[in-house]
């Protein structure tokens, strides 16, 4: 199962890359367009369509398991960390089972959002006809990979050890 963790992590920091490439190319379009309309009265038409529909996403979602690996992320505690015996256990599988089943549900539906796009052809008509479908699949992938290191987590690992 170390195997496991280790395909894991790797898929999570890929994916960590890529998100950090979507927030550099937001504000690398957001900056050329200033500076464009600013010093030649050109804006850059893509920046807005490809920013909302493709970078913000991807910026959002890819790097969601990699942050909680690193306990980077944001929780409201209602008991504390570790508790002793079974119930303490319990407590901890369920810190991360639940929020599995939710991102799980976000993944499935999202997923089937971005299954119709693809299937329908779905495109947004702007400066640049962008398709839909691959707009959408940062969602399930970024949602999906989280669900991954929390079931891994909560029945491989344990809430102790972290990757």
């Amino acid at each position: 199962m170390k195997t496991l963790g280790k395909l894991l992590t790797k898929l999570e920091d890929t994916l960590h890359i890529g998100g950090c490439l979507g927030l550099v190319g937001v504000a690398a379009l957001i900056n050329a367009d200033i500076l464009l309309r600013l010093f030649f009265n050109r804006p850059v038409q893509i920046q807005f369509e490809l920013t909302e529909l493709y970078l913000m996403p991807a910026l959002a979602t890819l790097s969601l398991s990699r942050v909680f690996r690193d306990g980077g992320h944001l929780a409201l505690e209602i008991t504390p960390e570790h508790l002793p015996g079974l119930l303490g256990l319990l407590i901890a599988k369920l810190r991360l089972l639940l929020p599995a089943v939710f991102f799980a549900a976000v993944t499935w539906m999202s997923g089937k959002f971005a299954l119709h796009a693809f299937i329908r052809g779905d495109v947004e008509y702007g400066a640049v006809d962008w398709p839909l479908g691959w707009a959408y699949t940062v969602i399930p992938l970024g949602c999906g990979v989280l669900v991954l290191r929390l079931l891994h987590d909560a029945l491989l690992q344990g809430d102790a050890e972290k990757t």
